[in-house]
């Protein structure tokens, strides 16, 4: 009997409660090219009797995953599962949520790598954050098939570290597709990225032009920040001032205001990414190798009021490992690379079992490598044997979190995947056996809870069609048809 009235009212009530209309997106992250990314149908699936690590400090033995719908409805022991469900012994297997690698150049480095296929550096200016990666991805590159074998189901995908700040990155979905629009994540924040240290002041400097040194890097950054902020006040909505009513005026009649309509003009597409970033609607991802550099972008993002997401590569990050966690910055590192170039010459074995110590750390273990993405889970290992010859023992249930949780809170997605938790996406892996094993493989892959690899089903092993097309074209080397 209530109905009538609360429509007339202009309320409409969901699940009990009265549903706020969304907020508009902001001017700065308006999306011409949006996501078109469906996920492939699936009937219920029941995954059962494994050794399940839920990415959130948990261990299940004997274990089951209940997925329907395209999200995990529940983990627990003896499952009830729907009779059309397909059911899935998984005894003697481990599972684990979905790997995420948060620092891949797939599909703008693809391979094979050569130089028409090289779009991942915008080397024209040291601030391009015009730029956005997702328009040079391209959906074929054979390396996004070898890191879902690798059990890959989200990936960030960053321009390269050429610039000091070198514009958008995009988080995609790891599902074959005609377009990189197919795949992109629905909803995931853009990334921005930056690089400090040696890559800008090389490439710069070695043209005679700005930057030349690590001074002449930060005087970069803090310019273009300068405008952005000088943007973002321009095109910021002024609040009309209260003005006195007038007495030909009726009380209900609002007064104008010459600011209303104030947008600053025309439209910079750099300014827009940099003034997302400082309102924190673009994640801020930053190239660094030296722990004093990383400090100096810390105070930097201070000067303008953004927040790093995550320092990629800091091989020096053991040394301030603290301050991250105490900062709720992400860590994104390799397991072992360093020496490489000076500013890596400081690296160890344990950064990123040091950077895990700390209360509300987040360490993750990246790629940056399109054959590193396709093993992932072994570059974690590496961390825990060095870590416990260090006399730190870290269990697989902590270690899965670099792998998924942690990259997942710093792409900001957190709440919708990282985790085997009810409600969220049904990114799952299945593993022959402890995913953190040299002998370790993904024998099946579910991404929003469809079978999208499966290593013994070669109907379920996606290729490009790039690689489609090499067996022709060896038949015709061969004599074949032509």
């Amino acid at each position: 009997m209530f109905r009538p009235f609360l429509a007339g009212c202009g309320l409409v009530l969901l699940a009990g409660a009265v549903q706020a209309a969304p907020a508009p997106a902001s001017r700065y992250t308006q999306d011409p090219y949006p996501s078109t990314y469906k996920p492939v149908a699936s009937g219920p699936v029941l995954l059962q009797g494994a050794t399940v690590l839920t990415g959130t400090g948990q261990r299940l033995d004997g274990a089951d995953v209940l997925l329907r719908d395209g999200k995990i409805v529940a983990v627990g022991s003896r499952l009830d599962a729907p009779g059309d469900a397909t059911r899935v012994d998984a005894s003697g297997k481990w599972i684990t949520p979905g790997i995420i690698d948060v620092h891949s150049h797939l599909g703008v480095y693809p391979s094979p790598g050569v130089g028409a296929h090289s779009d991942g550096n915008e080397m024209t200016s040291p601030v391009t954050p015009n730029v956005w990666a997702e328009h040079s991805i391209w959906p074929q590159d054979p390396g996004f098939a070898t890191a879902l074998a690798g059990g890959i189901t989200s990936l960030q995908i960053l321009p390269g570290s050429a610039n000091l700040i070198g514009g958008r990155g995009v988080t995609l979905k790891n599902v074959p597709a005609g377009s990189y629009q197919a795949m992109k994540f629905p909803g995931a924040p853009w990334g921005l990225k930056m690089a400090c240290g040696e890559n800008p002041k090389r490439v710069y400097g070695s043209r005679n032009v700005s930057p030349g040194t690590r001074m002449g890097n930060v005087a970069g950054y803090r310019a273009a920040f300068i405008d952005a902020s000088e943007y973002l006040r321009k095109t910021t909505p002024k609040a009309a001032k209260p003005a006195k009513k007038r007495w030909w005026q009726s009380s209900g009649a609002p007064a104008a205001s010459d600011s209303e309509k104030d947008t600053g003009g025309k439209r910079d597409l750099k300014l827009d990414t940099l003034a997302g970033a400082i309102k924190g609607d673009i994640l801020v991802h930053i190239h660094c190798y030296r722990a004093d550099e990383m400090t100096t972008m810390l105070d930097l993002a201070k000067e303008f009021g953004f927040k790093v997401s995550a320092f990629h590569h800091g091989v020096e990050a053991y040394k301030i490992a603290d301050r991250l966690a105490a900062e709720n910055v992400c860590g994104a590192l390799w397991a072992d690379w360093w020496g490489f170039k000076m500013e890596a010459f400081d690296g160890i074995q344990e950064n990123i079992a040091i950077v895990d110590r700390p209360a509300n750390s987040c360490a993750i273990v990246h790629s940056d490598s399109e054959e590193g993405i396709q093993r992932l889970n072994q570059e974690a290992a590496k961390v825990i044997a060095h870590a416990r010859l260090a006399g730190i023992e870290i269990a697989p249930e902590r270690a899965i979190r670099w792998l998924t949780q942690n990259p997942a809170k710093a792409l900001g997605i957190g709440e919708r995947t990282g985790t085997l938790e009810a409600g969220k996406m049904g990114d799952v892996v299945v593993w022959n056996g402890n995913p953190f094993s040299v002998y370790a493989k993904a024998e099946q892959v579910y991404i929003d809870g469809a079978r999208v690899y499966d290593r013994n089903d070669p109907s379920r092993q996606p290729k490009s069609d790039f690689m489609l097309g090499q067996p022709a074209a060896q038949g015709a080397a061969a004599g074949g048809v032509r």
